[in-house]
């Protein structure tokens, strides 16, 4: 199995479905229940962009830098796609679309295969030592 590659493949697909979630949330702000008042579209969108930066980051400190490193900043990317979660800490899963809870799973499923990976790769990485 080639890892950098699987790896770039699942944070794509991560980067993608945080997105989509990202998206629909910017632009059905108002339909998402009780998000505070000070939450809004440009900052949906701004906080996507400082995630992705984070996932970028950790790609770039894996393949030039240390990999080590690089693995530790993908975790902390991926443990942010759980934050979609918080959405249920301020209103039910049943307040929230069939939409709204799509993107959210989607995200998170898309997170959890790339912690999964990031996990693997370490200790695989551990025991060629």
């Amino acid at each position: 199995m080639d890892h950098p590659r699987m790896l770039l493949r699942l944070i794509i697909l991560y980067a993608v479905a945080s997105l989509l979630h990202f998206i629909h949330n910017a632009l059905y702000i108002q339909a998402y229940p009780n998000l505070p008042s000070w939450v809004t579209p440009l900052g949906v969108f701004g906080s996507w962009c400082g995630i992705a930066a984070i996932g970028a980051l950790g790609y770039w400190l894996y393949q030039k830098v240390s990999r080590i490193i690089g693995l530790l900043v993908i975790a902390l990317y991926a443990l942010l796609g759980f934050g979609g979660l918080d959405h249920y800490a301020i209103a039910p899963i049943h307040a929230h679309t069939v939409a709204m809870n799509l993107t959210i799973f989607g995200e998170v499923a898309a997170a959890s295969m790339l912690l999964i990976f990031v996990a693997y790769s370490s200790l695989r990485g551990r025991r060629q030592v």
